[in-house]
């Protein structure tokens, strides 16, 4: 096997990982069903990462660099801060429920009595609510945006969005994605001195 075979064939696993974690979550998720989903063998699954605990761990890693890669691209945009404010704001709405924000949300929980996944979550959170910080701080010091305490600032829109995710995906009825979309809009435009119609 070469190594660029054996790089990507470890990618297509942590993609199915991922895919059956988030259908299944990690307390019912078994390694057999991740190996029949990719269309391999247990056996193939632990000689590339040895225990469940540690696939389950580099697929969420997986998981994360995707979204930190997405965060870069904001953060490299040459855009406004007003502009890289309404990208962000759309990477992280849990309008449209996903295969990603039902890992993240399981994942959040099996954090609490896991070590690796609780650092990884917490690496997420923090590129996310340092990349909007700086937006918020470069849109202020530009004048597009006012606002007094931008980490204050940070942290209340991004607890709004996640608590809406998890209502959206444990209580997908009570809210419409349309209502997702403007509680979230009103709160960053009621934090940032904007109009909520320009965002």
């Amino acid at each position: 096997m070469t190594p660029g075979f054996s790089r990507l064939r470890r990618e297509d696993l942590l993609k199915t990982a991922c895919e059956v974690i988030a259908e299944q979550g990690f307390g019912h998720t078994r390694t057999i069903d991740i190996a029949r989903a990719a269309g391999v063998s247990q056996a193939l699954l632990f000689y590339h990462f040895e225990t469940k605990e540690r696939l389950f761990a580099q697929a969420f890693t997986y998981m994360a660099r995707l979204h930190l890669n997405a965060l870069g691209d904001i953060e490299r945009s040459t855009g406004t801060p007003f502009e890289r404010l309404r990208t962000l704001l759309r990477l992280c709405s849990p309008a449209i429920p996903t295969e990603g924000w039902r890992l993240w949300i399981d994942a959040w929980s099996e954090a609490m009595r896991s070590p690796e996944l609780e650092q990884i979550s917490r690496r997420i959170d923090f590129q996310g609510r340092l990349l909007m910080r700086g937006i918020i701080e470069a849109g202020v010091a530009c004048g597009e945006f006012e606002c007094d305490e931008p980490d204050d600032a940070t942290w209340r829109i991004f607890a709004l969005i996640d608590g809406l995710a998890i209502q959206t995906h444990v209580h997908p009825k009570v809210l419409s994605r349309r209502r997702v979309n403007m509680l979230i809009r009103t709160a960053a435009a009621n934090e940032l001195g904007l109009p909520v119609e320009k965002l």
